[in-house]
């Protein structure tokens, strides 16, 4: 095998930007994408965490992201999850390129969550809404600091207000934003009720958002929690909302927000999808907030990987690998 490129960080943020990310999946939802098809994560545990395989297809490509999840590694200062990204022609199944799979993470995750939040606050029962005025963001970590600065690249953003438990971590996110051109601040508990978007991207596995902590207008995204045994937001929150999630199949296996409002028994509603968001057909309710409430799925990752090597394509090439 050999001259099969391999894009790296630096090539993914010379090339495709937040943005762009958001655009593409986007895209991939108006295209027609069925979302509640798309092929199951596999998790394998290991003794330190555990493997992540996301295999999907498009009708042009097939892809497989492998991920390692390290909880241990925030302790250390290395990432959580670290990841590559192999590509293949969808006829041949003959790889075509590999991609840095971790700074795809951190970009596609955000953008997935920037269509759920455009698209909630297009659909105000007040009126589309076009901006944000103030937002909060729940953890200080690389999610934390990439979802306001996607949310910032594709909707005006007032004062951002990041919320975490580890006073150093906190003031080091708040700086880098700032470096970004964010009017961000360290924020209080008082912040979240002020806030029209509320985004949760902590590690914790037990609740630290509830009903009553935000503005019955609010729209909250929650994305740090994976798997049904751990969720950040409260079973009251969750039950109020208008929820969206990427896809019902996989909130139905892996979202531990809606597990955890339906562990007593109670029926929740049924969620809206995102590509029913997309297009338009999400109803909210007056007076009610709007979640969001991600785990992630492959066919997103493919999306921006498409939209990085069409990229790449009419631009320089990176380097290549054996």
């Amino acid at each position: 095998m050999t001259g099969i490129p391999l894009v790296s960080a630096a090539d993914i943020e010379r090339t495709f930007g937040p943005a762009d990310a958001v655009a593409a999946v986007t895209a991939a939802l108006r295209s027609g994408l069925d979302v509640e098809t798309d092929h199951e994560r596999i998790f394998a545990p290991l003794s330190a965490g555990e493997f992540l395989l996301m295999p999907t297809e498009t009708p042009d490509a097939v892809g497989i992201k492998v991920a390692t999840i390290a909880p241990g590694n925030t302790r250390v200062g290395l990432p959580k999850i670290s990841a590559w990204y192999l590509v293949f022609d969808a006829a041949t199944l003959q790889p075509t390129a590999i991609v840095d799979g971790t700074r795809l993470t951190t970009l596609r995750t955000p953008a997935v969550t920037a269509v759920a939040v455009r698209g909630l606050l297009s659909a105000d029962p007040r009126g589309a809404r076009a901006e944000i005025a103030e937002l909060v963001v729940l953890g200080s970590g690389p999610q934390a600091i990439e979802h306001a600065t996607t949310l910032a690249a594709v909707l005006p953003v007032g004062r951002v207000a990041l919320i975490g438990r580890t006073p150093d971590r906190v003031a080091a996110a708040v700086a880098s934003l700032r470096e970004r051109g964010l009017d961000a601040r360290t924020g209080t508990h008082d912040d979240l009720r002020r806030a029209d978007v509320v985004v949760t991207a902590t590690s914790s596995s037990t609740p630290v958002l509830g009903l009553g902590d935000v503005r019955p207008d609010a729209v909250v995204a929650a994305i740090g929690a994976h798997g049904v045994a751990h969720r950040e937001l409260a079973a009251d929150l969750v039950r109020a909302g208008d929820v969206v999630v990427e896809a019902r199949a996989s909130a139905a296996r892996e979202s531990g927000n809606l597990a955890g409002a339906a562990s007593d028994g109670t029926k929740l509603a049924a969620p809206a999808n995102l590509a029913e968001l997309v297009r338009g057909a999400v109803v909210r309710r007056p007076g009610a907030p709007a979640v969001y409430s991600g785990v992630g799925m492959a066919w997103e990752d493919l999306a921006v990987v498409q939209g990085i090597m069409g990229v790449m394509r009419r631009g320089a090439a990176p380097e290549e690998t054996t």
